[in-house]
């Protein structure tokens, strides 16, 4: 049995969470309150999560942290999903890693700006972090146009989930998606166990 603590703002929780419930892999939910300074977020979170950020899975008493290794790990666990194969295991660690340094980046920080405090950014960084948007958006548009139905192939992998884990809040960011990538992400929403991250079981929106 997974536990997952997550919280339904955050992206990087959605992620995880999209993958267990694809999967149908059985796992209880606990809801995290980001609000909270760290050192007051609940006990055994505070304890397990050693970042204190979410998401944590918990899986035979062992926490798993930071939600990209996590994917990977659950990948290996159920030998599916990018997991058949070490070569495929290696795509799909590509695309994270470009995930985490590209539109991992961009776009939660203009979700977090446009949506939650703007004051929090220095001027011209939501600017430039529009402009680096737009740039991943494109690249990975490009990657789309070649007809395949998901990042590597017919079948989904955990590079769809990480990649597409902020990309259900674009009003929130003032954001749109070009051809391609508007394509893919209904193919993610017809995935059997999706769910808009506020429609997640147990989940409280800010």
């Amino acid at each position: 049995m997974f536990k997952l603590y997550g919280s339904a703002e955050s992206g990087h929780a959605f992620k995880v969470r999209l993958m267990l419930e694809v999967a149908a892999l059985p796992y209880e939910y606990e809801e995290v309150d980001l609000r909270l300074d760290r050192a007051a977020r609940p006990e055994p979170f505070r304890s397990l999560a050693r970042y204190g950020e979410v998401p944590l899975l918990v899986h035979d008493g062992q926490p798993y942290v930071q939600s990209n290794a996590i994917l990977l790990f659950l990948a290996q666990h159920t030998k599916a999903f990018g997991g058949e194969t070490a070569e495929r295991l290696a795509r799909c660690r590509e695309w994270l890693f470009w995930e985490a340094n590209r539109i991992g980046t961009s776009l939660p920080h203009l979700r977090f700006g446009q949506r939650f405090d703007r004051q929090a950014y220095p001027p011209g960084v939501l600017d430039w972090m529009r402009t680096r948007f737009d740039a991943d958006i494109a690249r990975l548009n490009e990657e789309l146009s070649d007809g395949r139905s998901f990042l590597l192939g017919d079948a989904p992998t955990v590079a769809d989930f990480s990649t597409c884990g902020y990309m259900f809040w674009p009003e929130q960011a003032q954001v749109g998606y070009p051809a391609h990538v508007g394509a893919w992400l209904e193919r993610i929403r017809a995935l059997p166990g999706w769910r808009h991250p506020y429609k997640m079981a147990g989940v409280v929106p800010f």
